[in-house]
């Protein structure tokens, strides 16, 4: 699973390469962050009892729209980071994070918003002997994602700007491996950025009516798998598969809104049940229950280039075992790799809890 998260990050990258033709112009910049873990569940409290800090280092590639998608989102840049996070507690350790991810520009240039997808290591994960304590994560590797909104001013003295701003990262394998609390730290950043070559081209500026361009409706089809475990440590990893078809239409050369229904196939969530009705629970629980469900869910698609970030917002509208709850997020990357062909990296979640890390493989018509 982890190689596949891997893969997905090197085609967004190297895709991006190899659509960009312009003259190429790099920069490199190192934050310095400070920060907090956030209490998003209660069960985690005893896992904060510090202040993480560490480093940002990244290399990212400019652009200045000569291709029209870098003209709708304003110039924006793309590059790969690298994240050194100590979170202060003896149980959680060390995180060593690898991310690509893009910079998008407000204000005049001055304000950025950095959006990053990777992987981690974790060096102090649970153990059932050694490291009881960490429930927030179940194992070395997980996934990793993280945001930036800075004050930056580039090229202030020969190449040389700074930026400022807070932060969040957020480290989650998707329940993959229990157990898996998650955790999100929020930071205050501040660093130095340089540009590797201060002889830039002039920005185009974006014509008017270039974001319009919107479609009939389309139809597509969809196959997702993975493995994941229940909340129960140690009852195993098990394959997962979703059917799922949908209807989308785009709105513009940006956004879409999707319309979908998918049939959820969990060995995991069978194993679960067999748990609860043998384990004397007393909730009622036989043994007997259907472990499938099936969904309908609402979605957005925001595309930037061959690559979309998705929002989506579900219903179990068959629903048999109540587990987590009847409603349903889902978020994560959208690949095109033709017109019809597309794969995606997921994670669907009840509230704050994951339940699968998802990889997708679908045809639009």
């Amino acid at each position: 699973m982890i190689k596949r998260i891997c893969l997905v990050l090197c085609i967004v990258f190297f895709q991006s390469q190899a659509q960009d033709k312009s003259k190429a112009s790099y920069t490199l910049d190192v934050n310095n962050f400070y920060g907090t873990i956030l209490k998003h569940n209660p069960d985690i409290s005893h896992l904060i009892t510090g202040h993480p800090s560490g480093v940002i280092l990244s290399f990212q590639k400019k652009t200045f729209g000569d291709e029209e998608w870098q003209r709708l989102y304003n110039k924006p840049d793309y590059g790969i980071s690298f994240i050194y996070n100590d979170l202060d507690n003896r149980y959680l350790g060390e995180h060593y994070s690898i991310y690509t991810h893009y910079n998008f520009y407000f204000l005049k240039r001055h304000l950025m918003l950095r959006l990053g997808q990777g992987i981690a290591y974790v060096t102090k994960p649970y153990d059932e002997d050694s490291n009881f304590r960490n429930i927030a994560h179940g194992s070395h590797l997980t996934s990793a994602t993280y945001f930036l909104l800075n004050f930056k001013k580039e090229n202030i003295l020969k190449g040389l700007g700074i930026q400022t701003g807070l932060g969040l990262v957020h480290y989650s394998n998707g329940n993959a491996k229990a157990p898996n609390k998650s955790t999100n730290t929020l930071f205050f950043n501040a660093g130095v950025t340089y540009d590797l070559d201060q002889d830039n081209p002039e920005y185009i500026e974006k014509e008017k009516g270039l974001v319009k361009g919107s479609e009939p409706l389309g139809y597509g089809f969809l196959f997702r798998s993975g493995v994941n475990e229940s909340d129960v440590v140690g009852s195993g990893q098990f394959p997962f598969y979703t059917l799922g078809a949908f209807i989308d239409k785009r709105l513009n050369k940006k956004s879409a809104l999707q319309l979908g229904t998918e049939l959820f196939l969990s060995k995991a969530l069978k194993r679960f049940i067999d748990f609860r009705a043998t384990g004397a629970f007393n909730d009622g629980t036989t043994g007997d229950e259907d472990a499938k469900r099936v969904g309908l869910y609402l979605g957005h698609e925001l595309r930037v280039s061959k690559v979309s970030l998705l929002t989506q917002y579900g219903y179990y509208i068959y629903y048999p075992y109540d587990f987590e709850g009847q409603t349903y997020v889902r978020a994560g990357l959208r690949y095109y790799f033709t017109k019809n062909i597309l794969g995606e990296f997921t994670v669907r979640a009840h509230a704050a809890k994951a339940e699968a890390m998802e990889f997708t493989i679908g045809y639009r018509l």
